[in-house]
């Protein structure tokens, strides 16, 4: 294997550790309310993932969940691991950023000629994939979450005028409708029974699911506690506006998705093109860092970079193109 490749792999690793440790260094304690939640929440599906856990459990990993977890950084990574509903821990993430980096990293750099130059891109593609896959999913949850939202409100509202209160309203959710919904408010009411304020509650709901939707629900629940009112006709009023916001975004999405997927296919091109043209022409396309081309003025570079640039002010203002407020 080539010496140059090794020492860069060695300083990758290297860069990445460095940079846990400074996050690990950003410590934030967790609460006792957290802590309690941490043992008593879920408790079946913590038993039933207690194998898994201690199957794929490596040296690695449990060494950078002890220095990972309690931090400000793990903390984040907590909070959108748990939007995406992945079963992972903050080390266990970062663990497979960095077998990814390394794998994609070499991949790259074995199909591009053992250029270096492609090493990095493939180090640098591999570091973004497990974060874009996680704000996939986050995105796919939501948007879930976002439509059995009238659902869940009409079964809350029918709870209401049948007598439930509030907190029974929201069990009967959490036992009749599918997932995410029903995950998110068994986890509300198993934060109320131990003795979680509602309105506590519902601002964790809030921050696991940030959906504007489900902000307008809790923040008519919270008002409707201080002030009193008929809370079933309050939500009955916001189901019939959820629903046909989720109806017109269904549309507008219809109409929008050409934008988005020519976007996004129009930004890979390029670079498409480019690794292409190396692999069959390499001498042509390596005029651009050539030292000869480079020597007074880094022409090459500088085209490269202006051509990056345009990619990527044209793929943000497709993307607004497509993007409706609702």
């Amino acid at each position: 294997m080539n010496l140059t490749l090794v020492l860069i792999v060695g300083g990758v690793v290297a860069v990445l550790l460095l940079l846990i440790g400074i996050a690990v260094t950003v410590s934030s304690s967790r609460t006792e309310v957290e802590e309690r939640m941490g043992r008593y929440v879920e408790p079946a599906k913590q038993k039933a993932s207690a194998e898994t856990e201690r199957v794929r459990s490596t040296p690695l990993t449990t060494w950078l969940n002890s220095k990972v977890a309690g931090s400000s950084f793990g903390e984040r990574i907590a909070r959108d691991l748990a939007r995406a509903d992945l079963k992972l821990k903050p080390g266990e993430y970062v663990a497979t950023m960095i077998i990814a980096a390394i794998g994609v990293g070499f991949v790259a750099w074995y199909i591009g000629g053992q250029s270096v130059l492609f090493g990095l891109v493939g180090v640098v593609i591999g570091l973004i994939l497990p974060g874009g896959y996680v704000k996939r999913q986050q995105e796919k949850r939501l948007h879930k979450f976002d439509e059995q939202l009238g659902d869940m409100l009409n079964l809350m509202v029918n709870g209401l005028r049948a007598g439930y209160s509030t907190m029974q309203a929201m069990e009967a959710i959490s036992k009749e409708l599918p997932p995410p919904i029903c995950d998110e408010f068994r986890r509300v009411v198993q934060e109320m029974q131990l003795g979680v304020p509602m309105e506590r509650a519902l601002e964790n709901l809030l921050r696991r699911i940030p959906s504007p939707d489900l902000d307008l629900v809790i923040t008519a629940i919270n008002v409707q506690r201080e002030v009193g009112g008929n809370l079933a006709e309050i939500l009955d009023t916001i189901s019939f506006t959820i629903r046909e916001r989720v109806r017109i975004k269904g549309e507008i999405r219809v109409l929008t998705s050409q934008v988005s997927y020519s976007g996004k296919f129009l930004s890979l091109l390029p670079l498409i093109v480019i690794g292409i043209l190396y692999l069959l022409n390499r001498d042509y396309i390596s005029e651009f860092w050539h030292p000869d081309v480079n020597k007074n003025f880094p022409c090459g570079y500088l085209a490269l970079g202006v051509a990056g640039l345009l990619i990527i002010i044209g793929y943000f203002v497709m993307q607004k193109v497509g993007e409706v407020e609702i």
